[in-house]
């Protein structure tokens, strides 16, 4: 006989950016985060800001504090909140589920009053119009008007699978209207020395595209090399 598994398992939670790591990734789009990271990170764009940002302002970088709640229950997710910190994304993992939604307007006030900086799932939402008064910036699915339960079992603070990718308490997640990323803990130094390279590349080819740049020269130059066959 199976034993029956804890109602709630929450891990102490230690690991963290600091301040100024946080600070480095604000305002970053998530195209640069992902470029730095050699094409890596980015969550399925199955999981797109609410409304595709039409009404809400989806932008949001801060640490991660995972939840695995499992299809159709949010248990977890209420348990996370005494565990958020200013400025946490969460990132619930509803296994895809989307037979109902994996948060709503009144969930989403609560982790905007706990300090939360926005919320990631792989399930949808509901209660659109007052998720927008809320304020928290959210990404997901899509809308579902279905209740979930709150039943458990669930855990706080664990690695989870979600949109593709693994995420852990601590890691980086820096979200927009293009989608979600996810910077591992251990990444984040060498991701935020590439940033700065990435932006120098970005805002040099902006230059060239403001002064008429119509054909890379690499192309031009490829197109008339011995690698191109053309054909009558």
């Amino acid at each position: 006989m199976i034993e029956e598994p804890p109602l709630l398992t929450v891990k102490l939670l230690a690991r963290r950016p600091t301040p100024d790591q946080i600070a480095a990734f604000q305002d970053v789009p998530t195209s640069f985060v992902v470029d730095a990271m050699f094409g890596a990170g980015a969550l399925s764009p199955a999981i797109r800001p609410l409304g595709e940002g039409r009404d809400l302002d989806c932008r949001a970088a801060g640490p991660a504090l995972t939840v695995d709640c499992g299809p159709a229950d949010i248990l977890a997710l209420l348990a996370a909140l005494e565990s958020i910190q200013d400025g946490d994304v969460v990132v619930s993992a509803f296994h895809g589920h989307q037979g109902c939604a994996a948060a709503g307007d009144r969930v989403s006030a609560m982790m905007k009053n706990c300090g939360a900086a926005g919320f990631v799932t792989d399930g949808p939402m509901r209660d659109y119009a007052g998720i927008v008064e809320v304020g928290l910036p959210s990404w997901c699915t899509g809308l579902n008007p279905g209740s979930p339960y709150g039943n458990g079992p669930g855990r706080v603070g664990f690695p989870v699978q979600i949109g593709g990718q693994q995420v852990e308490t601590g890691d980086m997640i820096v979200a927009d209207r293009d989608g979600v990323v996810v910077v591992p803990f251990a990444q984040i130094d060498a991701v935020i020395a590439m940033l700065a390279k990435v932006a120098e590349l970005e805002t040099a080819l902006d230059a060239e595209l403001k002064d008429g740049l119509d054909i890379p020269q690499e192309i031009r130059a490829l197109m008339a090399s011995d690698k191109v066959k053309y054909i009558d």
